[in-house]
């Protein structure tokens, strides 16, 4: 892979990462963004998977969402929804990632 190409991967998988980090609560991201986003693109430069830093940032957004706050209740059923849309956000995010399938070392024969 040329220097180009790994550039173009890691920016890629970045962009995953990114995607995750948008479902938390927007006080989080006020204060943590930065630096998460920092955190993910170098485990990423140094072979992490982006899928499982994205996966694992969206615990940690579930988890802040279902933490409750004083003096504002969340409930269950509005946690649920969130948590089922932020997974429907990375979902459309790795679905537009991915580019046509390749059916590598096919070949189609030609009949006379």
């Amino acid at each position: 892979m040329s220097g180009s190409e790994a550039r173009d991967s890691e920016a890629r998988e970045s962009r995953l990462a990114n995607a995750a980090l948008r479902c938390y609560p927007a006080r989080w991201r006020r204060r943590h963004a930065d630096e998460a986003a920092e955190l993910a693109a170098l485990l990423i430069a140094d072979g992490t998977p982006a899928a499982s830093i994205a996966w694992n940032y969206l615990v940690g957004a579930a988890r802040e969402w279902l933490t409750p706050r004083p003096g504002r209740p969340l409930s269950a059923v509005a946690a649920a929804l969130l948590a089922a849309a932020c997974l429907l956000g990375l979902s459309a995010a790795l679905v537009a990632e991915s580019g046509p399938a390749r059916a590598a070392g096919t070949t189609q024969s030609q009949s006379p």
